[in-house]
């Protein structure tokens, strides 16, 4: 009875079979024999029909814990005699892609990884650091080997920083799909080439792309014009807001020099208004009501109105206000 509950709660069929449950309780550990029937034949991938047994090879493979208990799987694990004469080993159907793990506890440890760190992985289930980090790569490598990226029209790319100071990767992503394509050192022109090779060896054309969202980094400008010279480039809305919120920054501290009062205010002028306390969103709503002797004031709410453009969804509305915001600002005498 308790190998016939086994065998139906890890799908194991013939000619398979439980052929023994041992627990450990102090060692915490459960064992299970995984055997299968005496003559059985095998198929090997790539290999037509199936083929006799010629010996075993005893292998251990880490499964998901049973409570408390660390479960492992003592497997035989065949080696048929092909029609050629060659020997050629059968893995199991619950044999995971790094050796002495399932299928079912790597599943279990990429669930993990996209939700905590892998530091955090390892505690929890009792691999070292290396060995998690290990059945990630091993699945990435799978998973890049059979990506299509041919069907791929529209795309984001971004830098960020891995470490301090400025060493940075480049992302590169499927705008419709939201999925990661593509992942390298750097942030210049060069890693936008790497990405076009990248991207041509997995089905899709450089030529073919319609349309990519960037910041304004001239690296990646120059990177996109050059090997993906039909993709229409926008700058997506993040940056745009963030190169603005700069030059208030700026236009704050070159008025503080003649106007003290501006002093404490950076913070409540970069931050999104509705996140400010109610103190502090009164000192920042006592600022604008000076528009029209402060150049600071009205930098803010030029920064407010390009928000509120961007938030919209009408391209020839968006175009115009943009175009009427442009010259408004172009007037002004907050130069930055």
């Amino acid at each position: 009875m308790t190998a016939r509950l086994f065998e139906a709660a890890l799908g194991i069929a013939s000619p398979w079979y439980i052929n023994g449950v041992e627990f450990d309780v102090a060692k915490k550990t459960l064992s299970i024999a995984v055997d299968f029937i005496a003559g059985s034949r095998f198929a090997v991938p790539g290999i037509e029909g199936t083929h006799p047994t010629h010996d075993t090879v005893p292998k251990r493979y880490w499964h998901l814990n049973f409570f408390q208990h660390d479960c492992y799987l003592e497997v035989p694990v065949p080696r048929v005699r092909l029609p050629d004469g060659g020997i050629r080993q059968v893995e199991p159907d619950r044999a995971g892609r790094l050796a002495g793990f399932t299928l079912l506890f790597e599943a279990l440890i990429l669930a993990m990884c996209q939700e905590m760190t892998f530091a955090a992985v390892s505690r929890l289930v009792g691999l070292s650091w290396h060995q998690v980090v290990a059945i990630c790569k091993r699945y990435v490598k799978l998973g890049l080997e059979k990506a299509n990226f041919s069907e791929v029209k529209r795309r984001v790319a971004d830098e960020t920083s891995k470490a301090r100071g400025h060493d940075y990767i480049t992302l590169v992503a499927d705008a419709d799909l939201r999925r990661v394509l593509f992942v390298t050192d750097g942030c210049g022109a060069e890693t936008i080439k790497t990405f076009a090779a990248d991207f041509a060896a997995h089905g899709g054309d450089p030529k073919a792309a319609e349309s990519i969202s960037i910041d304004m980094l001239p690296a990646f400008i120059k990177g996109m014009t050059t090997h993906l010279p039909n993709a229409r480039i926008t700058f997506d809305k993040f940056h745009v807001i963030a190169h603005a919120s700069t030059a208030v920054d700026k236009t704050r501290r070159i008025e503080q020099k003649t106007d003290p009062s501006l002093k404490g205010l950076r913070w409540k002028l970069l931050r999104d208004r509705g996140d400010l306390t109610p103190d502090t969103r009164a000192d920042l709503d006592a600022l604008v009501a000076q528009v029209t002797t402060k150049r600071t004031a009205r930098a803010w709410l030029y920064k407010e109105q390009l928000r509120e453009i961007l938030d919209r969804k009408q391209v020839n509305v968006v175009r115009d206000m943009l175009t009427q915001w442009a010259t408004n600002v172009m007037r002004s005498k907050a130069n930055p």
